[in-house]
């Protein structure tokens, strides 16, 4: 069964969102890549204001390819996520509470998704002309000297994710691994 979760996630609907658990991303979500992170961190670390509310965001690893005439984004599957391990610690201390990408964390990620109350959602690598499909407006938002890798502001509707971590870390990636395991 799926469960729909409508966005912006809050961290106390983050805290209920559980390993291993399909959903359903409908709202707002944002798109970030190491360049924008590493860009949006500096920011962070001078007090600046970010270009965009990163409070209850949802950040998408992905730099869709550009959009062919009629559609409103490219391919967009995600990137392998612990490219952004370095910023995510701050940017989850800031207000982010959920994260979409494709492989492991770091225990520093970890740690601050259980001490802030976060979430990792895994996308479907290798499907991002299908993730694309639910994708129904894009719009840059900052960094397009970036290219692909620009922030950009993605309303989705049923983008299809399974809650990889929970915000009590919790991680599918290990306990799949052991309940596999144990039926050898």
């Amino acid at each position: 069964m799926e469960r729909h979760i409508q966005l912006p996630i809050t961290r106390e609907t983050a805290r209920t969102i559980k390993s291993g658990e399909s959903c359903l991303l409908s709202g707002v979500i944002y798109t970030a890549r190491d360049a924008a992170h590493k860009r949006l961190c500096e920011l962070l670390e001078a007090g600046r204001p970010l270009p965009f509310d990163v409070k209850d965001a949802t950040i998408y690893y992905v730099g869709p390819t550009p959009a062919k005439p009629g559609q409103v984004i490219g391919s967009a599957g995600p990137t392998t996520s612990y490219r952004m391990d370095a910023y995510s610690p701050m940017m989850i201390a800031a207000g982010e509470t959920g994260m979409i990408g494709k492989g492991k964390r770091s225990a520093e990620v970890v740690a601050a998704m259980k001490e802030h109350g976060a979430v990792y959602f895994a996308a479907i690598g290798g499907a991002g002309a299908l993730l694309s499909s639910c994708i129904k407006k894009a719009e840059i938002v900052c960094y397009e000297d970036l290219g692909a890798e620009a922030v950009r502001r993605l309303t989705v509707e049923n983008l299809p994710v399974v809650c990889v971590i929970d915000s009590e870390g919790n991680n599918l990636y290990e306990t799949g691994r052991s309940a596999y395991l144990a039926t050898l």
